[in-house]
């Protein structure tokens, strides 16, 4: 009966501290909406900084785009300084990597 008890209790901290372990790995995603307040494309084109004002808080946020849709509509002018955006973004490493980012009116 002692045996089983150990055996269930191990069983029970491997499986609390592999829960703790997962939760602490992962990176915290963010969602915001907010107006675009500066946009810099790299000079490669592969990527580009957007500094936004959510809407809630009023704080300016930068965050980093690398996904190609997004990038090219930067470039042709679809998402420009001025527009609403809904975006989700996770923090890794002191940036803001972009998930999503789509004007709030379409497009």
């Amino acid at each position: 009966m002692k045996k089983i008890l150990s055996v269930v209790m191990v069983m029970a901290l491997m499986l609390v501290s592999s829960f703790i372990v997962v939760r602490t790995a992962s990176a915290e995603e963010f969602k915001m909406t907010g107006t675009i307040s500066k946009i810099e494309l790299a000079a490669d084109g592969k990527s580009a900084t957007a500094l936004l004002k959510d809407s809630k808080t009023e704080e300016l946020i930068t965050i980093t785009v690398t996904d190609e849709l997004t990038l090219d509509k930067f470039k042709d002018k679809r998402i420009v300084e001025g527009d609403e955006i809904r975006t989700k973004y996770e923090t890794d490493g002191g940036k803001n990597i972009s998930k999503m980012f789509k004007k709030t009116a379409g497009c």
